[in-house]
């Protein structure tokens, strides 16, 4: 039969999803109708169908929220977003009918951001929806990211694989994060590479850098970071690097800017301000390797009382903008693991209430608690009790609360809240006052008991996946949290030193 054209129905009409369709030939003016079945083609069947409505979404440059209606005759669908800062309410349903919530971060980018939502059902079909979110007409501060692509060489780590990596972790206290009176302000001698070579000496192969950069804006209305400021704590990275240390840096107190202001009312000043250091701090620490991790704040509260959810929203938009601000840079920055905090980077607080940013890059994040529980023990320069643990009781009063058994229950939350659920955590601060002004066999009790604190933290801490970074401000007198002489590197607190490293030694990750 040569002479012959197929088509699917007498009225043309798609019958290619159908099991069983018509083929029909036209063969010498008759028709001769014969049941066959059909491939599937890619177009959609007559008895499957998936609508999406509408079609396509247009957002402003804030953050905002859209709805979708999804409507199918089938067995189930499922949707993705292809960008990060465009989210789904839910991404798979097996109901004919269902309203979606479509959520975008703020764009503080300098160009429009498209996304598609791609919407499969059952394997097969699929609906697109275009997303795009404006740019702002106006910003407060230059752009300052200097975009360029992306550069892997070097950042093949991922988030897990640098945290089994680092051993233990130290504070360089007091010192960049002065926002008066430069690195010296607080009493502490110039940071050297004297220093940090004892530091990596004694075991300790990882450095948090607390650090100010408002304080060092050469020009308030472009919030310009001063050269000479960058070239210095380059020049203390670069101490770190020297020795094959990983470092943290991160945008500390600096008088309170960000911190302290957990507000709508602040929070496109401080957003903007938060975005602009970001981006020079990114751009100029763009080619160091995975060894450095940028962490967006420190500890961001508010001034009394339980947090609002007004403070929650808006110390994550702060993340959000610490995340967005460093990606958008490019380069080793596209893969750079970035630390996230909890609010005033409490265990409890961020159980709770904690959500991730959204991220492009996989696997590249982690979360920051601080601990320092029970205060009366560990920082109140005021308190009578100076020991802790259940096997110290006898000598004397600890806490009413905070002991043993609490610490490890507050571990194995952050361990079930996190780590379990794909990021590993940095213990950011922890350490207890050096009651040095005790006498005898009381101080010597304190001491033990300190040192028994510290050894049991720094343990439960690595067993639950958090890296240990034991908090140092250089004081040596009384309540003091000095382990190193800044001046010469020397040893301090030879006992809080032993009792840390045993800790960490003892504990072990509970991940590959």
């Amino acid at each position: 039969m040569n002479n012959y054209r197929e088509i699917n129905s007498v009225r043309g009409e798609t019958r290619s999803f159908l099991k069983d369709c018509l083929l029909i030939v036209l063969l010498n003016s008759t028709f001769l109708i014969v049941t066959t079945s059909c491939k599937q083609t890619g177009e959609e069947p007559i008895d499957s169908f998936i609508t999406v409505s509408p079609d396509s979404l247009r957002f402003e440059a804030k953050e905002g929220m859209d709805t979708l209606v999804v409507k199918m005759s089938g067995t189930n669908w499922k949707v993705s977003s292809s960008q990060a800062w465009c989210s789904i309410s839910k991404t798979l349903s097996s109901n004919k009918q269902e309203q979606l919530i479509i959520t975008v971060t703020p764009n503080i980018s300098r160009n429009q951001r498209n996304a598609t939502l791609t919407f499969i059902l059952d394997g097969t079909i699929s609906r697109v929806v275009n997303v795009n979110q404006l740019v702002k007409t106006t910003f407060l501060y230059p752009d300052y990211s200097q975009p360029i692509a992306g550069d892997s060489t070097n950042m093949t780590t991922n988030s897990f694989a640098l945290a089994k990596n680092m051993f233990v972790g130290w504070n360089l206290g007091n010192s960049l994060e002065v926002p008066t009176g430069g690195e010296t302000g607080w009493g502490n001698a110039k940071t050297t590479q004297a220093l940090i070579d004892s530091v990596k000496a004694s075991g300790i192969n990882a450095i948090r850098i607390p650090c100010a950069w408002d304080s060092y804006i050469e020009d308030a209305t472009t919030c310009k970071i001063k050269d000479s400021w960058l070239a210095r704590v380059k020049e203390v990275v670069d101490y770190c690097f020297k020795n094959d240390m990983y470092v943290i840096l991160n945008i500390h107190w600096d008088g309170g800017w960000l911190e302290e202001n957990p507000t709508y009312s602040m929070q496109n000043a401080v957003n903007a301000k938060q975005q602009a250091l970001w981006e020079q701090i990114a751009v100029n620490f763009r080619n160091y390797n995975d060894h450095l991790l940028f962490a967006g704040t420190n500890e961001v509260h508010n001034s009394s009382g339980d947090p609002s959810a007004e403070n929650y929203a808006v110390q994550q938009s702060y993340l959000q903008t610490f995340v967005d601000a460093v990606r958008n840079t490019g380069g080793k920055n596209s893969y750079r693991t970035l630390v996230v905090q909890t609010f005033s980077t409490n265990i409890d607080k961020g159980v709770q209430y904690m959500k991730m940013p959204k991220d492009n890059s996989s696997k590249r994040m982690m979360v920051e608690v601080h601990y320092y529980d029970p205060w009366d023990f560990c920082g109140d320069e005021n308190s009578k009790i100076y020991l802790w643990g259940d096997s110290f009781k006898q000598y004397g009063a600890v806490s009413t609360w905070g002991q043993d058994s609490y610490a490890i229950n507050q571990m194995q939350k952050v361990k079930a809240a996190f780590v379990d659920k794909g990021y590993p955590v940095i213990l950011g601060e922890y350490g207890a006052s050096r009651r040095s002004q005790l006498t005898g066999t009381t101080l010597t009790n304190h001491l033990a008991s300190r040192a028994y604190y510290l050894k049991f933290i720094a343990q439960q801490a690595k067993q639950n996946g958090m890296v240990p970074f034991i908090w140092d401000n250089g004081f040596t007198g009384n309540n003091g949290m000095c382990i190193y002489i800044r001046s010469n590197g020397a040893c301090f607190d030879r006992q809080t030193l032993n009792a840390y490293t045993e800790g960490a030694t003892a504990g072990k990750y509970p991940f590959k």
